[in-house]
């Protein structure tokens, strides 16, 4: 706020010479460099915003429809708990699930034991880098899992994961 003196008026009625009245100027500069400040600041926030929501529902959109896939499938999997990092999403992966009977499923389809091997060598000329994640029940023996994973392994398929309901 600038203080000062008005400028003197030559033509007074009166004859005073006007000198010392007071007026005041408010500078709005400053205040419109802080609210253009502001708007490209929400802007911006607004737009992060935006680009999370969208990954969070193709998230949920793989996850949904992984789940269809399941029900549709019949087969009923109680994994365990466990908290580990997730896979990541962007390389190849395959799933196999093994329910508590034992029998190994692909992609909803049943697997025979012969199949496998070749299944895993088929994942394994198509990308090198195939993770290999195994959603087995809580009461498959630990040998059917170990076996699995030693049958990837002696492909090439080095990229092993447990499939778990997280929170644990």
């Amino acid at each position: 706020m600038a203080i000062g003196k008005q400028p003197d008026v030559s033509d007074d009625v009166d004859g005073e010479d006007g000198g010392d009245s007071i007026f005041a100027e408010i500078n709005i500069t400053p205040l419109t460099d802080v609210f253009l400040v502001m708007v490209i600041i929400f802007m911006v926030s607004a737009l992060a915003v935006q680009v999370e929501r969208n990954v969070e529902k193709k998230q949920d959109t793989e996850k949904k429809q992984q789940d269809d896939i399941e029900k549709r499938s019949g087969i009923k999997v109680n994994l365990p708990a466990g908290a580990a990092q997730e896979i990541d999403p962007s390389k190849a992966s395959l799933v196999l699930v093994v329910p508590i009977n034992g029998d190994v499923v692909v992609g909803g389809k049943p697997m025979k034991d012969a199949e496998l091997d070749n299944l895993f060598r088929a994942a394994f000329a198509r990308d090198k880098q195939t993770q290999v994640v195994l959603k087995a029940d809580t009461g498959v023996q630990h040998g059917k899992v170990v076996n699995l994973m030693e049958r990837a392994k002696q492909v090439g398929l080095t990229r092993l994961a447990i499939g778990t309901s997280g929170g644990g």
